[in-house]
């Protein structure tokens, strides 16, 4: 059987699909499954440093589809012929629910874990046109949330414009989108505009600019010149509001930190690979990946199409994945 691995050398990935050997006996908590899809995201070599998982070679695609095989003798929750991850529903895609599963679980861990998001409140989603960003315009405009968002290019506008649920009334998932590509100076004032002046009560970021720039340098990424900074985070914040960042690095200086006193505000850092730190969040995590594709089995939650590549063509679709950090891949078998 074929598997895609990660080999490390230093701070250097290779991707490469190689033969892999699985035991003959299961033991007694495993399950065996027939892999129907697999999606794809970038490597953090620092966290798995950070829990001593990193090793020379590492497997990759948590995020998987399939039909259960065998079962070990004190599994009980799953039975041969059963489609998980979670139990799918059969009118999904095995690629879909692939696609949308560290996404989905990400939008959950934000909006619900960190930010307690009600209805009634307002939320400004950072790149609304990403995998990720859509996810959260669509579970926040489920719970009845006034959704603001960005936008990077005029494509990535228009998309965003003319998004609408699949279910229920055809009213916009969006309020406004603020079009940063033309001018990323417009997100502050626009947020402002947007809210009589008094801040959104979420924000949700893919990343910050920790640094003034008078102007974007010629060899930056053209994603990284249009994250926020900082500082326009943390004056788009009502009084009470929650940032959740992506930024792992972020750095509060004590202005910072004086302004948001001043709000009686506060700060989360994402990572939705925590609810695997821990067995007691394992019955919430469950939870959370049977909410999203029941969500998706509705029509609530649509993410955003992944054109499927075979397992031989893995290793490159993994490539660009991790230098692409915001792109999305799905392998088919």
């Amino acid at each position: 059987m074929k598997g895609l691995f990660c080999r490390i050398n230093g701070s250097e990935l290779k991707f490469v699909t190689q033969e892999t050997t699985l035991p003959e006996v299961l033991g007694s908590h495993d399950v065996r499954i027939h892999m129907k899809a697999c999606g794809l995201s970038p490597v953090d070599l620092k966290f798995l440093e950070d829990m001593g998982l990193q090793r020379d070679t590492i497997p990759l695609g948590r995020e998987v589809t399939g039909i259960v095989q065998r079962v070990g003798p004190k599994v009980t929750f799953f039975q041969p012929d059963d489609e998980v991850v979670v139990e799918k529903p059969a009118k999904l895609s095995c690629t879909s629910v692939a696609a949308a599963l560290e996404d989905g679980l990400r939008a959950y861990s934000a909006l619900h874990a960190h930010a307690r998001v009600a209805a009634g409140q307002t939320l400004l989603v950072v790149d609304g046109a990403s995998s990720f960003g859509l996810m959260c315009i669509q579970l926040a405009s489920y719970h009845g949330v006034k959704v603001l968002t960005t936008s990077h290019s005029q494509e990535q506008h228009t998309f965003l414009e003319q998004l609408r649920p699949s279910v229920g009334v055809q009213e916009p998932l969006v309020v406004r989108v603020i079009p940063v590509h033309k001018n990323p100076s417009e997100l502050l004032p626009a947020v402002l505009e947007e809210t009589g002046g008094l801040g959104v009560d979420i924000v949700v970021d893919q990343g910050v600019s920790l640094q003034e720039k008078e102007q974007p340098e010629e060899e930056e990424e053209e994603e990284a010149a249009f994250l926020p900074h900082k500082h326009d985070i943390l004056s788009a914040l009502a009084v009470g509001g929650h940032w959740v960042t992506s930024q792992k690095d972020l750095q509060l200086d004590p202005p910072d930190s004086r302004l948001m006193f001043l709000k009686s505000a506060s700060v989360s850092f994402l990572n939705a690979q925590v609810w695997l730190a821990s067995s007691s969040q394992q019955g919430r995590y469950l939870h959370i990946l049977r909410d999203i594709v029941e969500k998706m089995s509705s029509g609530v939650l649509r993410p955003q199409p992944e054109e499927a590549v075979p397992l031989q063509d893995a290793a490159a679709a993994m490539e660009n994945v991790q230098l692409q950090h915001k792109k999305k891949a799905v392998v088919q078998m």
